[in-house]
């Protein structure tokens, strides 16, 4: 040894390499308890697919927006400011909140509802900050919206009287908010009125909803004859394509060869309903109803007063030709008239312009 030259500095830096790799390799405890990974986090899932919504979408309350939900699939209320939101939940984004994961991390799963700021609304000389809900007075329930103010009205059960009343007026009630419809007239709605009517023909009907559809059907139009056979028209789009669709029946307010004068009784001036004693059959250029019916119709006055129906419905008649083929016709079913002021011409198309009708006054 003591005849061998000094190593070189390459040498010597090689044999300190071999030796730290065979004390890495002589400790693979230490090795591998150093290099372990961190254990992976999984995030919950909030959307399911495919997507299974109910049958009908949900009724938000006034204010509240009804969007698509995050998994793109249902409609859902959205989320209101200060409310849980997730990638499913999202926020009214109508009213200018977005969903804050601040204070969820690290895993921004669930957010607050939060409002992005905006400009805020001046509504008679008083301002509101974006997003701020309040209400100017009793009538409309309002949000301030990035400069922009929206309203919701609250009254919205208030319905005109029925046809039967020729002089209706919106007044201001004691101590209620909302102003009522009535008739300025209680000695005309005496003598005239029907005596049965529902009451729910005054109560506020709620929406129907059918698949994110708001259905709506009008009343039906008054028949287009006075006497015989006419037809009576209506819209609605209760339907499967939520199309407005113009749907028409046949009517017969009375039979034109039937003089009913005769039938009031001594010492009156009207007959509200005439019926006939015997049962007849439908006849549409030449085709007869297959079973025979004994409709009733309005009756007629001796003095100024109309009879119209105020309460009816629609039925199916089937109809046979002679040539043997069969089809169906809706046609007008009267149940009761009452003799009423508004007597009205039934082709003129702008008649409802001048009086008020509710939905329930003709049953479908």
């Amino acid at each position: 040894a003591r005849g061998l030259p000094p190593p070189s500095p390459r040498d010597a830096l090689q044999a300190v390499f071999v030796c730290l790799q065979a004390t890495a390799q002589s400790s693979p405890s230490m090795s591998s308890t150093a290099a372990a990974p961190a254990e992976p986090y999984t995030r919950a899932q909030y959307c399911r697919w495919p997507c299974e919504c109910p049958r009908a979408p949900p009724r938000c309350a006034a204010g509240v927006s009804l969007v698509t939900d995050g998994c793109a699939c249902c409609k859902a209320c959205a989320k209101q400011r200060g409310e849980r939101c997730t990638e499913a939940d999202t926020c009214d984004f109508h009213r200018g909140l977005y969903c804050d994961y601040s204070r969820d991390r690290p895993r921004y799963e669930i957010g607050v509802c939060a409002q992005i700021v905006g400009v805020g609304c001046v509504l008679n000389g008083v301002r509101y900050k974006n997003g701020e809900t309040f209400q100017p007075n009793c009538k409309y329930n309002c949000t301030c919206i990035n400069g922009a103010v929206g309203c919701v009205p609250m009254c919205t059960n208030s319905r005109p009287p029925l046809v039967w009343c020729p002089n209706p007026k919106l007044i201001k009630m004691a101590g209620k908010c909302c102003e009522q419809w009535i008739c300025d007239d209680s000695r005309k709605i005496r003598k005239t009125s029907p005596r049965h009517i529902s009451s729910a023909a005054y109560e506020g009907e709620e929406e129907a909803w059918q698949k994110n559809c708001i259905v709506h059907t009008s009343p039906w139009s008054p028949c287009s004859k006075s006497c015989g056979l006419g037809i009576s028209t209506r819209i609605s789009n209760d339907n499967e394509q939520c199309r407005l669709l113009k749907e028409s029946r046949l009517c017969n307010m009375r039979p034109c060869e039937v003089d009913i004068t005769q039938h009031i009784k001594p010492g009156k001036k009207c007959l509200a309903v005439y019926r006939a004693n015997e049962p007849m059959n439908y006849t549409i250029s030449g085709c007869v109803s297959k079973i025979p019916y004994r409709p009733k119709y309005c009756g007629v006055c001796t003095d100024n007063r109309c009879c119209t129906p105020y309460k009816s419905k629609t039925i199916e008649v089937r109809f046979q030709c002679p040539d043997g083929t069969e089809f169906s016709w809706k046609i007008m079913w009267i149940n009761a008239c009452f003799c009423n002021l508004n007597c009205r011409n039934p082709n003129d198309i702008f008649a409802d312009l001048a009086h008020y009708y509710d939905y329930s006054e003709i049953a479908n």
